[in-house]
């Protein structure tokens, strides 16, 4: 039957299911699609804690949000404009976020008397038919049933067909927003390249689950959602931890090193693991290490010969690795260290986002022991700031954290991606063996920038002595002198501080500029993926007539050198933090500042309203 086609900026679709229902690979395929169709992207997969969650559960329940639009998008979206559920439970866990008016597409197998009791409606309540859903358009579909039907003569088992459920709600959302199936074909194709019948099987399910909106009996509208406006480059859909690998391996390449990276699964890192392993023709090595402090005490003995050192992992994980940091701040060798945040503490909430390890990367080892922090704060970010992390590792010769979090790490947006031309290069020149005769050689004798000459073992006349006892100032001898003690420390401490002679000042992301005569109302200072809620949330303020400004804090130890003056020109500042309160201690200690917090420790990022209302309470 015919529909006619209305005209979106932008929309916010959530699929929702069990684990095993394949809502990450729906979601992820129109994804790849929105993002090679032009449209600017923001995603936000949400998954149970548990390998195989107890299905029909809440708990079980698995979501990817995805914000795709013609207009700049910054964050996946407060609410829904679509809500596509495989169960009761997908349902419950989600419908108080649809939009009044919005879309709900239910597969009504999911609605039996066994879903509506596992996800706890009272009995004999099926809210398909009890009135509580009129404020919605709702599409029931039996996908279950349709899906096997179509199925029936390939000669599959019940289970084998119900896998294919996913591709039928991909295809009835393709069509939704006249969306073109070949992408996910081709991507069939190459999952299951060696089964003929599971590729002619799920492309048979994806366009019937296309054509079922033209047969449809209810009337329902189409939508499109044009290509956004952007600068001229080549883009792909890049998810965060893809960007921190590739960042790395760019910086290999810039630096004429081997990569190395040491590491030991854990959720949400574990995907930089998979991205670096694909990469061997890069001469990347990565090593999955019996434990964690296994796998950082491999990259310092890497980074000891020569190889541009990396290792990452969560909050967790960087507990077990904290006197092995200490340990390469000793040694004053390069080493990036990723810390994928989550929730914590211990195993908290695995797979949910947290930004509360900052506390723990500044401060979290033993003895006087600074280290230099950079935070991401979009996925393709990630990138940047995990060449720049390879950078001040190599140009300082000290171990650097790089702060990204589970909402970035997982999410995708897309990315304009450079070419090595536009890359610098990391100049890197090994110690070379000049001396004159009778001379010794000094590995901690220092440049302009404190840093120690990076000297490789096996260069003859560079032999010298290495370890986690303190140094003797230049000669690295071990020394237990008090006055010596102090001196190193404060080097330490002092090389840390003048990166910040090396990296850009701190500009303001949105808002006005303040001047001496008039002095701005409220700034907001943020950091790491807290990114986009902010800026929109300052967009929609000043748009009515609030004094508000945005600034994004990529360097959090040493802070940029102007952050100070910038902060003083404004009478209120505001940090919004996914953690209990800690960057704002930072703040306050360095800069004496009354600033005031606005936390929250849920597993999920900020909404733009959350943000938006405390914009407007300070200032009213």
């Amino acid at each position: 039957m015919s529909s006619k086609t209305e005209i979106k900026k932008d929309v916010v679709i959530l699929f929702a299911g069990d684990s095993g229902d394949g809502i990450q690979l729906a979601g992820s395929q129109f994804t790849t699609s929105a993002a090679l169709y032009g449209n600017d992207i923001s995603t936000f997969p949400n998954f149970p804690a548990e390998i195989r969650a107890p299905q029909g559960t809440i708990a079980g329940v698995s979501g990817f949000q995805l914000h795709f639009g013609s207009v700049e998008v910054y964050t996946a979206g407060d609410a829904y404009d679509v809500l596509v559920v495989m169960n009761a439970a997908a349902l419950k866990a989600n419908v108080n976020q649809l939009k009044s008016g919005g879309i709900i597409v239910a597969n009504t197998d999911g609605f039996d008397a066994k879903n509506l009791k596992l996800a706890k409606y009272p009995d004999g309540v099926n809210p398909l038919n009890n009135g509580s859903l009129d404020k919605f358009k709702v599409f029931e579909i039996d996908v279950t049933k349709i899906t096997r039907n179509a199925l029936a003569d390939f000669g599959m088992g019940t289970k084998d067909m119900d896998r294919s459920k996913n591709m039928f709600v991909l295809g009835f959302i393709y069509w939704m927003y006249n969306r073109s199936l070949e992408n996910s074909i081709e991507f069939i194709k190459l999952k299951f390249k060696n089964r003929i019948d599971l590729i002619e099987a799920n492309i048979k399910v994806l366009k019937v689950g296309y054509n079922y909106g033209d047969t449809v009996e209810a009337p329902m509208n189409r939508f499109e959602v044009k290509p956004a406006p952007v600068s001229k480059g080549t883009y792909r859909s890049i998810v965060g931890n893809q960007a921190t690998a590739l960042g790395l391996i760019a910086a290999s390449q810039k630096s004429n090193l081997p990569l190395f990276y040491g590491t030991y699964p854990i959720t949400p890192a574990s995907d930089i693991l998979h991205e670096l392993s694909k990469h061997k023709n890069f001469g990347v090595k990565t090593f999955q290490a019996e434990d964690e402090i296994a796998a950082i005490t491999a990259s310092i003995g890497a980074a000891f010969g020569g190889s541009l050192a990396v290792t990452a992992s969560s909050g967790p994980g960087i507990a077990l690795k904290g006197e092995a940091i200490g340990l390469a701040l000793m040694l004053e060798l390069p080493l990036v260290i990723v810390n994928v945040q989550r929730g914590g503490p211990s195993t908290g909430l695995p797979t949910k986002t947290e930004q509360s390890d900052l506390l723990q990367a500044m401060y979290g080892r033993n003895g006087e022991s600074p280290v230099p922090i950079l935070a991401a704060y979009t996925p393709s970010d990630c990138f940047d700031s995990a060449f720049e992390a390879c950078r001040l590792a190599l140009e300082f010769m000290t171990p650097v954290f790089l702060l990204t979090d589970g909402y970035i790490a997982n999410g995708a947006e897309p990315w304009k991606f450079p070419s090595a031309e536009d890359l610098p290069d990391l100049n890197i020149s090994f110690a070379k063996n000049s001396l004159q005769e009778g001379q010794k050689y000094l590995p901690y004798k220092r440049n302009e920038k404190l840093a120690r000459e990076w000297a490789i073992p096996g260069t003859k006349g560079l032999e010298h002595r290495i370890g986690g006892i303190e140094k003797e100032n230049e000669t690295g001898n071990i020394s237990y002198d008090p006055e010596n003690h102090q001196l190193m420390v404060k080097i330490r401490q002092a090389k840390v501080d003048k990166i910040a002679d090396y990296v850009p000042l701190q500009t303001l992301d949105n808002g006005r500029i303040p001047s001496e005569e008039k002095k701005g109302e409220l700034l907001i200072i943020g950091w790491g993926s807290t990114y986009g809620s902010i800026k929109i949330a300052v967009q929609e303020a000043i748009s009515e007539g609030y004094d508000v400004s945005h600034a994004h804090i990529k360097y959090l130890n040493p802070f940029p050198k102007n952050l100070n003056e910038l902060i003083k020109k404004f009478n209120h500042v505001l940090i919004p933090e996914m953690n209990n309160g800690q960057l704002i201690k930072i703040i306050r200690d360095n800069f004496f500042v009354d600033a005031k917090g606005l936390n929250k420790i849920k597993g999920m990022p900020f909404t733009v309203n959350e943000i938006k209302e405390k914009i407007i309470e300070m200032l009213s």
